[in-house]
């Protein structure tokens, strides 16, 4: 019996657009299965089916892949912006394939950001229950109290927004004092969760503020020593032995 797959999936798959995009294709009518137009997003087709989507033949499954790319401050994480500032996708080139990020980083962050041509592994790293760390080098400026850090990692509420369990430690090796006496102070942190803003928002509420911040690594995927702009594929082998073994079956 042919293995079926929802069409949002096997869309996703294809590298065109995340699995919730390609479910919003799906609901708009823009899909259509063995010249039929289906509005279902939990619709199964099979390897077999033709599918086309905006009127163009769907490519065949690819494998999974995923590069490490170092993002520049200045550079949005959208692929298009309504203010018309750049964004990553306009410095990428021309024969990398079609990609998607996984996560985000503002336009103020730079570092390590992951990009794959497969939305249901960018769903999986981005997944809670993955639960991968996110490492960075933050600089803040102002009184650094390490009581304060140390109590962050029972986690704390701003403004009604829960944060949970946050390591922040001072790199006292990077201590930098400017001429005026005034201080900035390099931090290491590691989060798990890693909601929209979270180091600005809990480094502004004791009192900090963040003027450099820098990621560093994503689960078990590093910047290294990378430069801005890069961007190195991972490789199969090294994708392999860092998802779970049923993911990877799935996908590669």
């Amino acid at each position: 019996m042919q293995q079926k797959e929802k069409i949002g999936r096997r869309i996703a798959r294809a590298g065109i657009c995340s699995r919730r995009a390609a479910e919003r294709l799906v609901t708009d009518g823009r899909v259509k299965i063995n010249g039929k137009i289906v509005k279902n997003p939990a619709e199964r087709v099979t390897a077999e089916d033709k599918i086309i989507v905006n009127g163009k033949i769907l490519p065949q499954k690819e494998p999974a892949r995923l590069w490490r790319y170092y993002k520049p401050v200045g550079l949005i994480t959208s692929n298009s912006d309504e203010k018309g500032r750049a964004t990553i996708f306009d410095t990428f080139p021309e024969d990398l394939p079609r990609t998607m990020t996984v996560g985000r980083l503002d336009m103020n962050t730079e570092g390590l950001l992951l990009l794959t041509n497969d939305g249901d592994l960018a769903r999986y790293m981005e997944l809670p229950k993955t639960a991968w760390a996110r490492r960075y080098r933050v600089r803040v400026y102002g009184y650094v109290n390490e009581k304060d850090l140390k109590a962050l990692k029972k986690g704390i509420e701003i403004d009604g927004i829960k944060y949970k369990n946050i390591k922040a430690e001072i790199d006292k090796s990077a201590l930098i004092e400017s001429k005026e006496n005034s201080k900035n102070i390099w931090l290491n942190i590691t989060l798990i969760e890693g909601k929209n803003r979270e180091i600005r928002r809990v480094m502004e509420h004791l009192g900090l503020k963040v003027n450099r911040l820098i990621r560093i690594s994503y689960g078990p995927f590093q910047l290294g020593n990378m430069k801005k702009g890069d961007i190195i594929e991972v490789s199969k082998k090294s994708l392999k032995s860092s998802i779970s073994k049923e993911m990877a079956e799935k996908l590669l």
